[in-house]
């Protein structure tokens, strides 16, 4: 409850549909984990927030599903590039 979630909806010709529900966004989980309002304007300069690899490895395996990722190392590089990007510091 409380949680931003994309969905996919595709409506067919006679009428039906079929809903497709996806995970929340990797920046929601991420804001979430480290509890702030929003990311950094200046990310290079300005940090906002820290979240650990612990909470990363969490996150990327919730978000494995939608991620192009062949293994979780790669999901995990991920998460942790879109961290980077929001202005968060990845502490051990």
């Amino acid at each position: 409850m409380g949680e931003l979630t994309p969905v996919e909806i595709t409506v067919f010709v006679d009428r039906t549909y079929a809903l497709k529900l996806k995970t929340p966004p990797a920046s929601e989980l991420l804001k979430k984990a480290a509890g702030i309002a929003k990311g950094s304007a200046d990310p290079l300069k300005k940090k906002v927030g820290k979240v650990t690899r612990a909470q990363i490895t969490e996150i990327a395996k919730r978000k494995m599903p939608d991620l192009n990722a062949k293994d979780m190392a790669g999901a995990e590089s991920m998460i942790a590039g879109t961290a980077r990007q929001m202005g968060l510091e990845i502490v051990e």
